[in-house]
Parts: C-alpha cells; sequence; structure tokens
C-alpha cells in the first residue's frame, strides 16, 4: 500500500541496465533450519562487542513450524516459514537482510504446485497488508469504517487464503518490516533506495527462495501492489532476462504503471480521478459498481477532456466543463467554476463534505472520518480509510511473527516507513513500467496480467489503469490482460465480497 505522495517536480525512472546488479549482489546459501533462540547470534567465544557490525544488525535464524487450519469445509496443514535472505556487495561485504514469511502447503507436487511471490508498495510499505489483509492463512479485518487505531488485533484464520491453490511468499523490502540494512556505509542505501536497485535486489530474493527451497521448477506467479505497479514489469523482466526464471502470471492490486498521469502539469490527472469522485458520491447513496459509471466514463474520455484541452482561454468551454463536473461529483457549483472544474484530490476531499464536517479517505473515499478541522481552508492531513489500520496491523503481525511463527527479531517492525520514501532516487524523470510491461509480454506470449483496483481508490484510481492498458499492442488484449474493478478503495480486499471475487478471479488465472 501507501504510494508516496506524487511530487511536484518531476520524478525519477532510470531504465536499467541488463546484468548491472546480479554480480553487485549475492545471497547466502546457507540452508533454511528451524530456529535458533533470539540472543544467540554470536559465535563461540565472542561477545556482543566483538562482532562486526553486520553480525550485531543480523535477523535470527529462520524459524520453520508446522501448522494446521481449520477453515470452512476444509483442513489445510503448512509448513510456516519466517526468515531472511542476506544480499552482499561486489566485494563480498554484507548489504542488507531481506525478511519474508513462507508457506508451504503439505504433500503437494513441488513441480506442479505454484508459488506466488508478493510485495507492497511505498516505497517504504511492507508487505502487512497483503498478507493479513488478503491472501495468507490468518487475517485481520482491514475495514477501515469500523477499525479503530484499539481495535484487538489478533488475526485469525482466513476462509479467503490462496494457500488453497497456490504456495506464499511475503517480501518485505529493505527498511520495511523487519528488513534491515547489515553494513556500516552509505553505498547500500543509495542502491537499494532507488528504482533500479530496489527491482534487483528483488528479483534476486525471488531466485534465491526458489533454490533454497527446491522450487525452479514451480509454476510462479508475482503480486505486487500501488508502487507495485512500477515494481511488478521490472521484477519480471530481470527475473526473465537476469536471473533465469519464467514468471507465469503477474497480478498488479490497485498500482501505478506511470507517474507521468499525475504530475501538475498532466491532464490526464483530471481525467484518470473523475469516475472515482463520482463512484464516491453515488456510494453515498446506494450500493456502485462499475457499470454504474460507464456514463462517466464516456464523458470523462470524450467531452470532458476535450474542453480540458481547450483551456481555461476557453470561457464558455471552462464553464460547460466546470458546471458538469459540479453536477457529477457533488462540489458546490461556484467552487468548481472558481477551480475551473480541475479539482484535485485535496480540494476534492475538503469540499465534499464540508457541510457535514467530515473528512473522506484517500486511499477509500468512502470511508467518512471525523476532520479535526472542519472549517480549515488549509492542505489536509489524515486518511481515516489508513490511518486507523496502522496501530492493530502493526501488532497483529507482530503477534503473528514472534508468538504463532515463533521468529523474534530484535529492533521495531516498520509497517509504514516514510524515511524510505523521502530517501528514494526516483531519478530524473517519471517512473514508468510500461515499457518492462510490453517487453514482457512479448518475451512470454503466455504469461498473463491481473490487474485488480477499488472503485473509491483515489490515490491510483483504477480509471488511470484502464488508460494505460489500452495503449498496450494486440498482443496483450484479452484473454491474456484483465482488468477487474470491485467496490472497496486502494485495499478493495476489506470488504468480503470484493475479497472472494478477487480470490476466485486469482484460481481461475492460475488454474
Amino acid at each position: 500500500m501507501h504510494l508516496t505522495a506524487l511530487r511536484h517536480t518531476s520524478l525519477a525512472l532510470i531504465l536499467f541496465a541488463c546484468g548491472g546488479m546480479e554480480s553487485a549482489l549475492a545471497a547466502d546459501s546457507a540452508p533454511v533450519q528451524v530456529t535458533t533462540p533470539p540472543g544467540q547470534n554470536a559465535g563461540a567465544g565472542q561477545t556482543p562487542s566483538m562482532r562486526s557490525p553486520a553480525e550485531q544488525h543480523r535477523l535470527p535464524p529462520d524459524s520453520s513450524t508446522a501448522q494446521t487450519l481449520e477453515l470452512p469445509g476444509r483442513t489445510l496443514s503448512f509448513v510456516a516459514t519466517a526468515g531472511s535472505i542476506r544480499l552482499f556487495d561486489d566485494k563480498g561485504e554484507p548489504q542488507a537482510d531481506i525478511a519474508y514469511t513462507a508457506y508451504q502447503l503439505d504433500g503437494a507436487d513441488r513441480g506442479s504446485r505454484p508459488v506466488t511471490f508478493f510485495f507492497n508498495g511505498g516505497p517504504g510499505s511492507s508487505s502487512a497488508w497483503l498478507h493479513l489483509g488478503n491472501a495468507g492463512p490468518w487475517r485481520l479485518p482491514i475495514n477501515a469504517d469500523e477499525v479503530t487505531p484499539s481495535t484487538f488485533p489478533e488475526a485469525r484464520p482466513n476462509a479467503e487464503t490462496w494457500l488453497d491453490f497456490t504456495d506464499l511468499v511475503f517480501l518485505d523490502p529493505v527498511g520495511t518490516g523487519y528488513s534491515r540494512f547489515v553494513g556500516t556505509g552509505d553505498d547500500a542505501r543509495k542502491q537499494l533506495y532507488s528504482v533500479d536497485g530496489d527491482v534487483n535486489a528483488l528479483a534476486l530474493v525471488v531466485r534465491r527462495w526458489l533454490e533454497m527451497h527446491d522450487r525452479l521448477l514451480s509454476p510462479k506467479y508475482i503480486v505486487g501492489e500501488s508502487y507495485g505497479g512500477i515494481r511488478g514489469p521490472k521484477v519480471v523482466q530481470q527475473l526473465q532476462m537476469q536471473q533465469g526464471i519464467g514468471i507465469k502470471g503477474l497480478i498488479m492490486v490497485s498500482p501505478v504503471f506511470d507517474y507521468s498521469q499525475f504530475t501538475s502539469t498532466s491532464l490526464l490527472r483530471y481525467v484518470a480521478t473523475l469516475p472515482s469522485y463520482v463512484a464516491t458520491l453515488r456510494e453515498a447513496e446506494g450500493p456502485v459498481k462499475r457499470s454504474d459509471l460507464a456514463d462517466v466514463e464516456a464523458y470523462a474520455r470524450g467531452e470532458f477532456l476535450v474542453d480540458l484541452m481547450k483551456g481555461q482561454a476557453d470561457n464558455e468551454a471552462t464553464t460547460r466543463l466546470a458546471d458538469k463536473a459540479a453536477a457529477l461529483t457533488g462540489i458546490d457549483q461556484k467552487v468548481s467554476r472558481r477551480l475551473a472544474g480541475r479539482f484535485g484530490l485535496v480540494e476534492f476531499r475538503r469540499e465534499l463534505e464540508r457541510k457535514t464536517g467530515k473528512l473522506i479517505g484517500n486511499y477509500d473515499a468512502s470511508v467518512r472520518g471525523l476532520n479535526p478541522y472542519p472549517d480549515s481552508d488549509f492542505p489536509l492531513s489524515g486518511d481515516p480509510s489508513s490511518d486507523t489500520l496502522l496501530a492493530p496491523l502493526t501488532s497483529a503481525t507482530v503477534d503473528l511473527l514472534t508468538r504463532k511463527l515463533n521468529w523474534r527479531p530484535d529492533g521495531s517492525y516498520e509497517l509504514r516507513n516514510g524515511a524510505v520514501g523521502r530517501a528514494w532516487d526516483f531519478g530524473r524523470g517519471s517512473p514508468e513500467s510500461l515499457s518492462q510491461l510490453r517487453q514482457i509480454l512479448a518475451t512470454d506470449r503466455k504469461m498473463k496480467l491481473l490487474v485488480a483496483h477499488g472503485l473509491f481508490d483515489l490515490v491510483t484510481p483504477y480509471f488511470a489503469s484502464q488508460i494505460v492498458l489500452d495503449q498496450l499492442p494486440p498482443f496483450a488484449s484479452a484473454p491474456r490482460l484483465k482488468l477487474v474493478v470491485y467496490p472497496g478503495g486502494h485495499m478493495f480486499y476489506s470488504r468480503d465480497a470484493s475479497r472472494q471475487a478477487f480470490r476466485a478471479e486469482v484460481e481461475a488465472m492460475m488454474k
């Protein structure tokens, strides 16, 4: 989750040079064993003060435990492993420990059993959202309209887990979860806190996990959420071309594929968000499906875009646009005219519920929380659709790893680490992954792409993906590519019906 706020200055994309990171990074190839108790990381004869910096920061040995889960209509027996894979630089110096949590079903044929790798976005978000919110064996309710920071944070068996049809590996990029740098210099941070360095590291971790667990023959899938839309196609290309790993399917959850759509000079940002603005208004009156927005999508592609392109010098077009946008979205006509019908996320959130003193969410605009400054015209802070989830999701994840999976790292678990986003090197230009998406679909004509969005997500609106996917070549069309849109927000899977429908789509894709 948690796409870093889109910057007003140009954002980065450094197209990666083939082979640039394979020799620079290598993983510890020691076999995975069952847990050593925490506090016993030092070697024989060493005291903590004598240990190298890398050993002082090292995560505990991997912990593998046998688990049995009772679910409606079936019982799942599996091995859960919480552990890490170490990355090294080209001099053999340790750089980072990348934490993972894996679930492998008992008795399955490893040659035919799929394995799916998950990462979230940010940059700076751990995989806990997809892990405990959606696909893992245990789930914590994350419906932000009901959950508060003091909600009881125990994850319970997840009837919609994907473990029935695929093994699961949840990855936390460095700086998130328990993943951490182990070197003392700044080189590792500069490398791994960048678009390409991050992608190369994740691809290498996927390959090393497959090797360590004898899963190179298994069908493989990648799932990325939010900024994962940038990571996903790039990781798949790196796996295809540099790591010798083929991927059968790419699943994008609330992704952003191209930051340039949302820069301050782009008219497409208004086109992309309009259907979600209207869906938010209509949801307040009753349930909404994407099919209910066909008129809005047609208007956004047509007359709305044409009037935008005419510019504010055309008074007739500007007034027509502003009045139509006000009628569709519920924004006061005077406000819409003052903004020339061009209101961004801040203006929409501030104005929609001004009369009620409520504040809608960024990540799920159907969630209406209390506005601490209902009369303010200043930019808003806080998000009722995500802020309430941070405490219970953090506590639930730590409880799962330490108590149930018996893995007890020191330090704090970073569910959402803002320092990562602030330090991220986007390079020059706007990050995009459409170039890699075209290439990976052309390279492997059998690979499938599933893109899933929530109707009320204002951060990565579904119509933005529709616009860019429509520009792909014919070989990337249906049935290889499918876009599904569900009631809900960025984490649409917080809604039971949406989570169940999404799971069914994924299972059908893998079968």
